[in-house]
């Protein structure tokens, strides 16, 4: 099942914005090219990015604010104001249990991270492809691109390297088996066989193209399920504790679960850091977003 604000959002996207039907790949690997670049930024200006320092738990004072954030190696990071931006499964595990009750991080519990495949597959001929993101009418693939025309670094005349997104790829989200538990081999044979409709006479088959290598990448928990109702239940970054706010494409924005999201979200929770920190009323925006009565309720 899934929600249709997946596709009114995308079609509303496409229809009311110049370049909402655009897509772009980055011009290589994303920590060269996404994260580096912003590292760079924060030490630019004084800031300091901690590697390797995973954080242990959120610990809160008698007041009920954020008092600091424990590491694993057991020191503490003490801030004005502190910011999650992590997936909303990892989030859910660390919530302090005095939030928990709250019926603003309770309805975190209506949104869950599902599985997902990505494949990378190298061919030995150049596919029949346009340049750009496409949607696939295949049951087991749901968007796929040719890399060898769209990005630059894996530009081939001669040879197409397509990459795609396998999903469902569960029985709980819909799919015919567990394909996350799935081998490598068979994970890339159903996407060979899904390819074949989507290009007959292309792939397979006498004078076909034939697969040179593969690529494939299982993440247990992507972005949130878009089932019918879970936008009720997404959260502003503004949040009921004065020194806590949130990020992440799974909290309330006008995208879904996608890099958009997560870059938009993270804009909204600078805005309310920046209206905090300055004094200014939050903007209607930012402002703390009604929980779901049920949640409420339920608390």
């Amino acid at each position: 099942r899934m929600s249709m604000a997946v596709v009114l959002t995308a079609m509303n996207r496409f229809i009311n914005e110049a370049d909402g039907s655009q897509t772009a790949f980055l011009d290589g690997g994303q920590p060269e090219r996404l994260c580096a670049p912003m590292v760079d930024h924060v030490l630019s200006r004084g800031g300091e990015v901690r590697l390797g320092a995973p954080l242990a738990a959120i610990e809160v004072g008698d007041d009920g604010q954020v008092a600091c954030l424990r590491l694993a190696d057991g020191s503490s990071v003490e801030a004005d104001l502190y910011v999650s931006a992590v997936p909303v499964d990892v989030f859910k595990k660390l919530l302090p249990a005095s939030w928990s009750t709250m019926p603003f991080f309770r309805q975190t519990e209506q949104l869950v991270g599902i599985p997902v495949i990505n494949v990378q597959l190298w061919f030995d001929k150049k596919l029949r492809s346009v340049d750009g993101l496409c949607f696939s009418r295949s049951p087991l693939l749901s968007v796929y691109a040719d890399m060898s025309t769209c990005v630059e670094e894996y530009a081939d005349a001669d040879r197409s390297m397509l990459e795609l997104v396998f999903a469902p790829a569960t029985r709980e989200v819909g799919a015919d088996r567990n394909w996350i538990g799935a081998s490598d081999a068979e994970v890339v044979a159903a996407c060979l066989g899904e390819l074949s409709r989507l290009f007959p006479g292309e792939i397979g088959g006498e004078g076909g193209a034939e697969l040179l290598k593969h690529a494939v990448v299982r993440t247990p928990r992507s972005v949130y399920a878009a089932t019918p109702g879970r936008n009720r239940y997404r959260p502003s970054q503004a949040t009921p504790v004065p020194n806590f706010v949130l990020a992440g494409d799974w909290t309330s924005q006008k995208f879904l679960g996608s890099m958009e999201g997560a870059v938009l979200a993270g804009k909204l929770a600078a805005e309310v850091i920046a209206d905090r920190a300055a004094g200014r009323a939050a903007a209607t925006s930012q402002t703390l977003k009604p929980v779901h009565e049920e949640v409420v309720a339920a608390a």
